[in-house]
């Protein structure tokens, strides 16, 4: 009896996948470029002031540099999927890296703007590639048990990374802070050099002794690869054939719903003002009458352990309820924000504005991230049917950084119109949000795709 039980283990060990060392560290170095990500998405909140007053420049010009980063996201997001798929997961991080550290060496060194805009447009090559192909190459080579909680590490370095700008922002000058911001760059540069190609990637130009090779060195030796290998090499081909369709397939009428979706979530989620606090969160205290670094702290305090949060709730939850929870909260909160500027005067009145802008400030990150963050994206995986569902990533991936291109380029302008106005616009848009949820986004849930697409409202 006790050499059958023996013989069970040691064949429920060889046909198990298990958190390994070699999972650990291909993980960690990915998400080295994550946590760039987030450094360089909120790097210009900190720098703001001091590059304008030492360059000499204007609001436009300002808002030109900090949006040229998802003008530069833009371009490599509609090319990342071909590009991984061309030189492999690794070759695309190493790329992205290159665009990183010579994008910020450009920002940290400039002394006009040609050459300050120039290492921002780098930095958003960088992040447009580093945004498809981590989250890709996390889920690609970790095990089934574990692949959720480690693929929402890639959001978690990305916070750390924005809780570090506002941190270190208060201590350092904006040269620093750029220099700083390239070290996980330079971490995840040397990294690549450790760890292995992901498996789908090999599988998918017959590489099949790598395949294996590589299955061993994230499975554990005493893991049996063939039957995972087997798999990998079924799903490639089935989603070679499957993924022949076009763009013209995209816009059939039987996709027009989920188009919607996508589209109408991606709007919404950047219309929200999101990114404007993350890009400018110290001209937004600054304005209000705030001081700066204590507001810049409070953010740098809660980002982080609210996005750990949110993964270990996010999957209890569905995704319509999140998603209203979070839409209704930075509808409320973004009210309260632009109440604190309307009311803002002298005196007792102060305080309470005071009191109105952090907590609206901080809601409004917190409940974004518990929805509006990460859940449009999530729900765009799920909704497309799986013959275009690239071509439709793709699409919706751009437009994103569309969208968010125009926050961030008129978001000064729009403060200086009105600030309050600003903020009760962005209210006003979460509340379009919530009726468009309601009415057109479905649970996705615990369904499977056919019945995902049987629930959406058919167009003809």
């Amino acid at each position: 009896m006790e050499s059958a039980s023996l013989l069970d283990k040691q064949e429920e060990a060889r046909t198990t996948p298990s958190f390994t060392h070699g999972v650990l560290l291909s993980t960690s170095v990915a998400v080295a470029g994550s946590f760039c990500y987030g450094c360089a998405m909120s790097y210009t909140s900190p720098a703001q002031s001091k590059i304008m007053e030492e360059l000499g420049l204007s609001v436009a010009d300002y808002s030109f540099f900090t949006s040229l980063m998802t003008l530069g996201g833009m371009i490599t997001a509609a090319l990342s999927g071909k590009i991984a798929a061309l030189i492999g997961r690794r070759q695309t991080m190493w790329i992205s890296d290159v665009c990183c550290l010579f994008g910020w060496l450009a920002v940290a060194f400039a002394h006009d703007i040609m050459l300050l805009n120039i290492g921002r447009l780098f930095l958003g090559f960088g992040v447009g590639l580093i945004s498809y192909v981590v989250p890709v190459y996390i889920a690609e080579i970790t095990p089934k048990t574990f692949r959720g909680g480690f693929s929402f590490t890639n959001q978690l370095l990305q916070c750390l990374g924005i809780s570090l700008m506002f941190f270190t922002g208060n201590f350092f000058r904006w040269r620093t802070l750029a220099l700083l911001s390239a070290v996980p760059c330079a971490v995840q540069l040397i990294g690549l050099f450790f760890i292995p190609e992901s498996p789908r990637w090999l599988a998918m130009y017959g590489r099949d002794q790598e395949l294996e090779v590589t299955l061993k060195k994230l499975r554990g030796e005493n893991f049996d690869v063939l039957e995972e290998a087997a798999e990998i090499r079924e799903t490639v081909e089935i989603s070679r054939r499957e993924s022949q369709s076009g763009i013209k397939d995209l816009f059939h009428m039987r996709n027009a719903q989920p188009l919607i979706i996508g589209l109408g979530l991606m709007l919404m989620q950047q219309f929200s003002g999101s990114a404007a606090i993350s890009a400018y969160a110290a001209s937004i205290f600054d304005k209000a009458g705030f001081p700066i670094n204590i507001g810049t702290t409070i953010l740098a305090a809660v980002l982080v352990p609210q996005s750990i949060v949110v993964i270990l709730t996010v999957d209890r939850w569905g995704r319509r309820p999140l998603l209203l929870l979070s839409s209704t909260g930075v509808c409320i909160c973004s009210f309260l924000i632009g109440l604190s500027y309307y009311l803002q005067k002298p005196g007792e009145v102060q305080t309470i504005c005071s009191v109105l802008l952090i907590v609206g400030i901080i809601g409004h990150v917190s409940f974004f991230c518990i929805g509006l963050g990460g859940l449009p994206w999530v729900i765009m995986s799920e909704i497309f049917p799986v013959n275009v569902k690239i071509t439709a990533g793709s699409l919706v991936t751009v437009s994103s950084w569309f969208f968010s291109w125009i926050i961030i380029y008129s978001f000064n302008f729009m403060m200086q119109w009105s600030a309050s106005g600003t903020y009760f616009t962005f209210s006003g848009v979460s509340l379009v949000t919530i009726v468009f949820i309601w009415i057109l986004v479905p649970e996705t849930k615990g369904r499977t795709l056919e019945e995902i697409q049987a629930s959406l409202v058919r167009f003809s």
